[in-house]
């Protein structure tokens, strides 16, 4: 059976799309085949007559695994693509925090050579599903691996929202937005507008508002099982739009209801090493830990 493998890559530079290529080659020197989306096909051939041909395309062949050189953005773009495929997303950083890449660009070749054998765990992230109702009827409906973020379309003005929790009320109040996120998401948009840093093996969603004009505008940390509404009030002066990960969207008018509750359907990380999380919050923040007296410091 063939060993596809879908490359996700951000590359723009001359350099970057050397170095897709190159990783493609050794993959298929180790006995798996390289497919791509069409985006990727095409900056690869503007700059390069050896680029992958349209036998290459991916067309939702069953996939062993998806390798994404790139950032954050890159891999929430690798998920949308192979959301009904179930394939483990492996994140190599092109970018520059890339928090939810797995490895650096210096492991590229340790990294390849560990998909090839299959020396990896696979983890699962928390997902959200999002429906959009105007009125009884369903107008919108799609799913996050960050974050569902609800927000107002008027610069000029607030939008007026009250969020629900579980079938019941808890604030009304004018803001900005509102954003509900996984814990993959609270490194991401989530924690920009000053929500908590959830572990990613957390069973968790979060709420968080957007420079709400209100006493009580606190992130809430709700159960799984949880089910979180945001309703736009139709006294609101400013309509909104909610997006999916920043990719997928719908205009929201008022009396707009945006149901999120955690997805079945989760999404399968690639896990390299067993280095716990805090290392990573560290590194990719350059967090002070000068001082420490843990045990490893005592040694």
């Amino acid at each position: 059976m063939t060993r596809n493998v879908l490359v996700v890559s951000s590359a723009e530079s001359a350099g970057q799309l050397q170095r897709t290529l190159d990783a493609c080659a050794s993959l298929e020197a180790l006995g798996m085949h390289c497919v791509f989306a069409a985006e990727d096909i095409g900056r690869l051939r503007s700059q390069f007559e050896n680029a992958p041909s349209d036998k290459d395309l991916f067309t939702n062949q069953e996939l062993e695994i998806v390798l994404v050189l790139g950032g954050d953005g890159s891999i929430l773009r690798a998920a949308e693509l192979t959301r009904s495929q179930g394939a483990p997303i492996l994140g190599i950083n092109f970018g520059h925090v890339g928090f939810m890449a797995e490895a650096e660009l210096d492991d590229l070749t340790e990294v390849l050579q560990a998909m090839s054998a299959k020396k990896y765990k696979v983890g699962h992230r928390v997902a959200l599903d999002v429906k959009v109702f105007q009125g009884s009827k369903l107008v919108f409906e799609s799913w996050a691996l960050n974050e569902v973020s609800v927000e107002k379309s008027s610069r000029e003005r607030v939008l007026e929202v009250v969020v629900e929790v579980d079938s019941r009320p808890v604030s009304s109040f004018g803001c900005d937005g509102v954003l509900v996120s996984t814990p993959t998401g609270s490194t991401a948009y989530a924690f920009s507008v000053g929500g908590p840093v959830i572990w990613p093996d957390v069973q968790a969603m979060m709420l968080v508002p957007i420079s709400a004009h209100a006493l009580f505008a606190r992130p809430l940390v709700v159960a799984p099982d949880s089910e979180l509404a945001i309703e736009v009030l139709r006294r609101s002066p400013s309509a909104g739009v909610v997006w999916c990960d920043g990719r997928r969207s719908t205009d929201l008018g008022p009396g707009s209801r945006i149901e999120v509750k955690k997805s079945e359907i989760a999404v399968p990380m690639v896990i390299l090493t067993d280095a716990p999380f805090s290392d990573r919050l560290v590194r990719k923040f350059e967090l002070p830990v000068i001082g420490w007296r843990g045990p490893e410091a005592a040694e």
